[in-house]
This record gives structure tokens, sequence and C-alpha cells, in this order.
């Protein structure tokens, strides 16, 4: 299964990589050992779109007591920052990874009501950079929930990722696990949660977009 953001991309490459193949055949028919070389890179190039935009079905145990990861990803930020655009106070801060291999589906780490959704145009500096959460392309979108009250998320481009999808809109009532926009090769979600919250992840950590539990009350 396939995300919607990757129906243009994945049909271009597609025929992109038939043309290509067709072209080989007929033009190097003398030069079988390239001909072989050029099937395998456009077979990889298939290969390596589809892994991007797959949208495997994910099984959320849906709670109000518990934030779950928004996206596939490693953990490599656990600690209490100051939050400047919304809250303008402390916040618990835990950012995922998300490599070009792994799933980019963002998905709402819990239920509620949209509070706030905006997009900043920005740099592009490598995800992981320090500064990438204030000065990279990144949309912040705040859910209010019945149990966590506000809770803020955001989208930030990486070096890689020139387009962030965000679904989220103001007023809108939303589901824990289900899609919340895509970001499109390789990038990085901040989640900040309130200081109470109890972390049940650690650094390092790989997690599952909609299943694995972040923080809990």
């Amino acid at each position: 299964m396939f995300h919607k953001e990757g129906k243009l991309i994945i049909t271009a490459t597609i025929i992109l990589a038939l043309i290509a193949t067709d072209l080989t055949y007929f033009l190097l028919k003398d030069l079988a050992w390239l001909q072989y070389i050029i099937y395998a890179v456009a077979l990889f190039f298939v290969y390596i779109i589809l892994q991007f935009f797959r949208n495997p079905k994910r099984h959320t145990k849906v709670s109000d007591n518990h934030v779950v990861a928004p996206v596939d990803g490693k953990v490599v930020v656990i600690e209490e920052v100051f939050e400047p655009e919304y809250f303008k106070d402390k916040r618990l801060q835990v950012s995922i990874f998300m490599s070009p291999l792994n799933v980019h589906v963002t998905r709402y780490g819990l239920s509620g009501l949209i509070k706030y959704s905006k997009y900043h145009p920005g740099k592009y500096l490598v995800a992981w950079h320090p500064k990438a959460s204030e000065e990279n392309e990144r949309t912040t979108i705040v859910v209010e929930n019945k149990t966590f009250g506000e809770v803020l998320y955001r989208q930030i481009a990486g070096a890689l990722a020139k387009r962030i999808v965000n679904y989220a809109e103001e007023g809108q009532e939303v589901l824990q696990g289900t899609d919340a926009g895509f970001i499109k090769f390789g990038s990085r979600v901040d989640l900040f949660l309130p200081l109470d919250a109890k972390i049940n992840v650690s650094l390092n950590q790989k997690v599952k977009g909609a299943e694995d539990i972040i923080a809990s009350l």
C-alpha cells in the first residue's frame, strides 16, 4: 500500500525506468554487460521510490492517556526546552529523525482538537542540526487533548526534504494514529509535551509511527 502523496512520483519513476530500459535494449544491443547495469540501476530507483512512499497499515491503541509516535524513525532528542513559538514556556521535547528509508507518513500522536496550524518557510539544514527546529522549513501544529491538554508537534524539512504536506486544519477534530501529513525525502518531527509527562522511550531507540508509545500521563 502506497501513500497518495507518492502517486505522481511513483508513476513518473516507473515510466522513466521503462523508457530507459527500452532505449538501452535498442541502442546497446552489443553491450550486454552495460545493459544489465542500466537495468539494475533503473530497478533500484523504482525500489527506493516505492520504499519511500509505502504506507503500511498500523494498529493504534487509541487512548487519551498516552501519545504515540507520530512517525517512524530514531529518537534523537529527549530534553526540557523553552518552546518560543506557541507555548512560550518550558516543555519536554522528544525528536524523531527519519532517514530516507523510513516510512514518511506523519500520523496524529493523540486525538483532539487542532488549535493551531502554521507553515513556516525556511532553510534546509540537515534534520539533526540543533537549529533545524527554528530555522528550517517547517509546520507547527497544536492538538488539544482531554488528558494532556495542548501538545505541539512540528514537521521539519531536512537537507533532502523539499516538501512538507500538512493535513491539520484549525478547528478540526482528529483521531490518534490517522494520517496527519507527509514529509518527502528525509526529515524530523519534534513533539513538545507537558513537563509532567512520563517519557516511555530512550535516546537512539527506533520507534514505529502510530504504535509505539512516546509518553503517558
